[in-house]
C-alpha cells in the first residue's frame, strides 16, 4: 500500500513516468493503480482520442508497441492500459525495446497478474531504468486484520479486532472481496463509527455467535459445551462454513501453539512479534498453552492432519461435515 502511495504521490507532482509494470499474485492494488491512471491522467474530454484500454489475450506485444508509438491528439499525452497482459507472457518480453525507448507522449500501463517477471530477462533490467515496476505480493492472513484497520481509518471509521478477523475468517485474504464489504459498510454506517461483530453479523451475514472465531477461542479455553454448540451449528450450515476452512484456521492455531511453547520469552510483545498475530489475540495463545502442553500439541497437529485428509475423501466412508467435526472435537479436546 505504500509503495502504491508514493507512485500516486509523484504522479500528483507531474512526475508520470511512461511505462508502468504491474506485476505479481495480489490483483487489488494492479486494478486500483490501473484505474487510478485511467481517471486521472487525462481530463475527460481527451479520454475520446486519447485513452485505450487493449486485452492480452485479443493483441500481441507489437501491436502495443504499436499503439504506444502514436501521437496523442489535442492533449500533451495519450494512455493505454493493457488489462490481462499475463496472456501474453510468452511474448512479453519483446516488449523491451520499447521500453528502452519509450514514447514521452504516451503513458503505458501492464496490468500482468498472477505472474512475475523473470529477474533475468532483457525487459525486467529495461523496467528498472526506464520504468516502473510494481510487484504486488499477495498478503499474508496475519496482516490482513491491520490492513481493513488502515483503510477504514484512511475514511474515518475503527473496527474491532474481532469484527476484523471474523471478515478475514469469512472472506479469506482476497482484498477486493473485503473492499468491496467494506465499502457497502460505510455506506450504510455513518463516518466515525466504529465496526462491531453486531454490525457484521447484522450487514454481512455472518455470525457473532457461530463462526471460527469463536471456535478457535472455545477449543482454546476447552470449553467443550460452547465448542460443540459450534460445530452442531456448522454442521447443520455446511455450505456457509465449509469444513476446510475450520481445519485450516485450527491448523495454524495449534501451529502457533507449538511455536510459543519453543519461546523462551513469552511476555506479550515478543510472543505478537514471535507469531506474526495482533496483540489483542496473545491472551488466547496464552490461555491455550495452559490448556493443551507442548506433547499434546503435537499429537493434535497430527490428528488435524487425519480429519482433513477424510474432508477430502481420503480414508473416509462418506462420513458427513457434521461427522468430521465432531471426531475433530472429540480428538482435540478429549
Amino acid at each position: 500500500m505504500e509503495e502504491i502511495k508514493k507512485l500516486i504521490a509523484e504522479i500528483q507532482k507531474g512526475n508520470i513516468q511512461p511505462v508502468y509494470f504491474l506485476m505479481g499474485d495480489e490483483p487489488y492494488y494492479i486494478d486500483r493503480f490501473s484505474e487510478y491512471i485511467a481517471t486521472t491522467i487525462l481530463t475527460e474530454e481527451e479520454r475520446g482520442f486519447n485513452q485505450m484500454v487493449l486485452y492480452g489475450r485479443d493483441v500481441s506485444v507489437m501491436d502495443i508497441i504499436s499503439n504506444a508509438k502514436r501521437y496523442p491528439m489535442m492533449a500533451d499525452k495519450q494512455v493505454i492500459i493493457v488489462k490481462e497482459a499475463q496472456d501474453l507472457s510468452r511474448t512479453i518480453d519483446d516488449l523491451a525495446t520499447y521500453v528502452e525507448q519509450p514514447q514521452p507522449t504516451t503513458v503505458l500501463v501492464i496490468c500482468y497478474k498472477y505472474k512475475t517477471l523473470d529477474k533475468r530477462k532483457k525487459l525486467y533490467k529495461a523496467l528498472q531504468k526506464k520504468g516502473v515496476l510494481f510487484e504486488s505480493k499477495k498478503m499474508y492472513e496475519n496482516q490482513a486484520g491491520e490492513w481493513i484497520r488502515k483503510r477504514l481509518a484512511s475514511n474515518g471509521y475503527t473496527i474491532t479486532p474481532k469484527a476484523a478477523q471474523m471478515l478475514v475468517e469469512f472472506l479469506g485474504i482476497e482484498l477486493s472481496k473485503i473492499d468491496n464489504e467494506l465499502q457497502k459498510l460505510q455506506l450504510i454506517i455513518p463516518t466515525g463509527s466504529q465496526i462491531t461483530p453486531e454490525i457484521i453479523e447484522e450487514n454481512i451475514g455472518i455470525s457473532k455467535d457461530f463462526n471460527n472465531f469463536e471456535l478457535k477461542k472455545a477449543v482454546a479455553e476447552r470449553d467443550v459445551v460452547r465448542a460443540t454448540r459450534i460445530i452442531t451449528y456448522f454442521g447443520q450450515n455446511p455450505k456457509d462454513n465449509p469444513i476446510v476452512v475450520t481445519m485450516g484456521i485450527l491448523f495454524s492455531f495449534f501451529q502457533q501453539l507449538l511455536q510459543y511453547h519453543g519461546l523462551t520469552d513469552h511476555s506479550p510483545k515478543h510472543v505478537a512479534s514471535s507469531l506474526k498475530i495482533n496483540p489483542y489475540f496473545v491472551g488466547e495463545i496464552q490461555t491455550a498453552a495452559r490448556n493443551y502442553p507442548m506433547k499434546r500439541v503435537s499429537g493434535i497437529i497430527a490428528s488435524l492432519r487425519e480429519i482433513d485428509m477424510k474432508s477430502k475423501g481420503v480414508g473416509a466412508a462418506n462420513l458427513s461435515q457434521a461427522d468430521l467435526l465432531k471426531e475433530m472435537l472429540i480428538k482435540v479436546m478429549a
